[in-house]
């Protein structure tokens, strides 16, 4: 119970709510526009937990061996750090989810293209292996892209614009080019959620040698990156509801950008990384609640 236990804290569920928002969206958008298959719903929810996971497994392992998990971290203490999972044991785990995730993102790719639109099903097959690559590389390896600044980059490709303009693709089959107006959204958001652990870790990773974007931006440029992307973030969504509005009814998320308001003035006034801890579950939580009230608009 108590290795089970280790897993569970590993895999890090209170990142999922978050990793499930683009598709969230990007399904409803499909929805409002006639478009929707319940296989692909179910197989894009469960790759998108897959890569998660893997990333979360990942991130374990390549923080446990570089030593960037160490006595100065601020946040929860890690299984690799805490010896609860042994570094054999973390690997395994990867390979293990690795493969399990690929599976399932071409049981997803199936079902969205058959095999009538082998152009598109292909696209799909090598942008699965480049989440896959991407979830691992994070922080594992000699050439880690997490240690050099490009963590945010990967977060609003593949937690944006693959997770939302994807999801609907896949659902579509088409182009439309406002959609990536949420898909940047979401994307925008996803990478304050990093860049608030990259806050909140920025002493220690600059002892260590991580060098996230907070570390290479400093504590000041750091916030002012951070009001931009979640002010940024807000203006793409409301940008996209008054281009495809249908309805009051697509404004319902609206109340929910009131603890992202309230965020940034903590953010704004905060002085101890410590307290951006929390602020990790809110903003992610606050993501969750604006895919789902964004959705329940786009549908009703």
């Amino acid at each position: 119970m108590k290795k089970l236990n280790s897993w569970i804290n590993a895999a890090r569920l209170r990142t999922l709510p978050l990793s499930v928002s683009g598709i969230i969206v990007g399904t409803t958008i499909a929805v409002q526009n006639g478009y929707f298959n319940i296989a692909i719903f179910s197989l894009a929810l469960g790759t998108t937990l897959g890569l998660q996971v893997l990333s979360n497994f990942a991130n374990d392992y390549g923080d446990g061996v570089k030593g960037t998990d160490n006595e100065n971290r601020v946040g929860p203490q890690r299984a690799l750090q805490s010896g609860l999972i042994t570094r054999v044991e973390m690997k395994q785990g990867i390979i293990i989810t690795a493969i399990g995730t690929l599976l399932l993102a071409i049981l997803l790719i199936y079902a969205a293209f058959g095999r009538e639109n082998l152009l598109f099903a292909l696209m799909f097959f090598f942008l699965g292996i480049a989440a896959i690559a991407a979830a691992i590389k994070y922080t594992v390896g000699e050439s880690a892209y997490g240690y050099r600044g490009l963590g945010d980059v990967f977060v609003f490709l593949f937690f944006g614009l693959v997770a939302v303009y994807g999801s609907y693709f896949l659902y579509s089959h088409e182009f439309k080019w406002e959609v990536l107006l949420p898909a940047c959204t979401i994307g925008m958001l996803s990478m304050g959620v990093l860049n608030l652990n990259n806050m909140r870790d920025r002493n220690s990773d600059e002892k260590a040698g991580k060098n996230t974007l907070a570390v290479i931006l400093g504590d000041r440029k750091a916030k002012n990156y951070h009001y931009f992307l979640i002010l940024t973030a807000i203006f793409c969504l409301v940008v996209y509801t008054v281009l495809s509005l249908d309805g009051l009814s697509d404004f319902l998320y609206l109340p929910a950008l009131v603890p992202l308001v309230l965020h940034l003035k903590r953010v704004v006034e905060n002085e101890n990384p410590v307290l951006l801890d929390p602020e990790l579950k809110i903003l992610a939580l606050t993501t969750f609640a604006i895919a789902i009230l964004f959705g329940i608009g786009q549908i009703i």
